[in-house]
């Protein structure tokens, strides 16, 4: 079997499907927030990290205005090549999620599957968030979804799943390789086992993601004032149910708003 090691976002047309597939429960949410907890009316979006653009499309075909920025360029061709070929203007631009600044500011943000814990350090973290508030009107939004590491129980070790487009099916699998709660890192292992009509083939990566207990990062959103917790939710998605983080949540969805 073919075996390519190297970066799975400069693969966007696999990563779109493994992270696409099924949005449904997010763009769900997503408006559910904008009705519940914004203080403004939502027209314009903005999300650091859009990677392939799998729900600004989806949110542009719901007549918002959309734009996002990635780090990786692969990516960023991929999601305004959709964008365009829709319709839409191209919205996505290469940047770094811990230093931009947008000409114009926008309604609300989100980052919704983990990108946020790809800033090294609490400095960063706390960069992107006052770049989010300089982006975001006043009584705007900002969706920050992502894994706790729990105080309490075993912390959730490995994910697998499946996802398939017409011919094209790929297998995901997950794992962590090593976790160093001192030095607050996860290095983690992901496998792509790819399904085409006449190929088989995996892509393995490892990345880095920094660890969040609650506390820690209740304590990073107190250093940035411009920001206030108004929801926590789960990654169920369920609008009408907030969840009280413990000691062994894992998954959480902080609703913040533009003081």
């Amino acid at each position: 079997m073919e075996i390519l090691t190297g970066s799975l976002y400069d693969y966007p047309k696999y990563y779109d499907l493994v992270f696409g597939s099924d949005c449904q429960s997010e763009l769900e949410f997503l408006n559910g927030t904008f009705e519940k907890y914004a203080k403004r009316k939502v027209k314009k979006l903005f999300e650091p990290a859009c990677g392939t653009g799998r729900l600004l499309i989806r949110l542009a075909q719901q007549e918002f205005q959309v734009s996002g920025l990635d780090l990786n360029p692969h990516a960023v061709d991929f999601c305004n090549q959709r964008l365009v070929k829709r319709g839409f203007p191209a919205g996505a631009f290469v940047g770094d999620m811990a230093d931009f600044q947008l000409k114009k500011r926008v309604d609300a943000g989100f980052n919704l599957i983990n990108s946020f814990r790809h800033l090294a350090s609490d400095a960063q973290a706390l960069s992107h968030l006052e770049c989010m508030a300089a982006s975001i009107s006043k009584g705007g939004l900002y969706l920050l979804a992502m894994h706790l590491s729990p105080t309490k129980g075993d912390p959730i070790e490995t994910e697998s799943w499946s996802a398939r487009r017409g011919n094209l099916a790929v297998n995901t699998h997950m794992w962590i390789i090593n976790r160093d709660t001192k030095k607050r890192n996860e290095h983690i292992g992901i496998t792509f086992d790819i399904y085409t009509p006449l190929r088989h083939f995996k892509i393995n990566d490892t990345m880095d993601y920094r660890t969040y207990t609650a506390k820690q990062m209740e304590k990073l959103i107190a250093r940035a004032p411009n920001w206030e917790i108004v929801g926590v939710h789960d990654f169920t998605y369920d609008i009408d149910e907030q969840i009280d983080i413990g000691p062994e949540t894992e998954d959480v969805v902080y609703v913040l708003r533009k003081r």
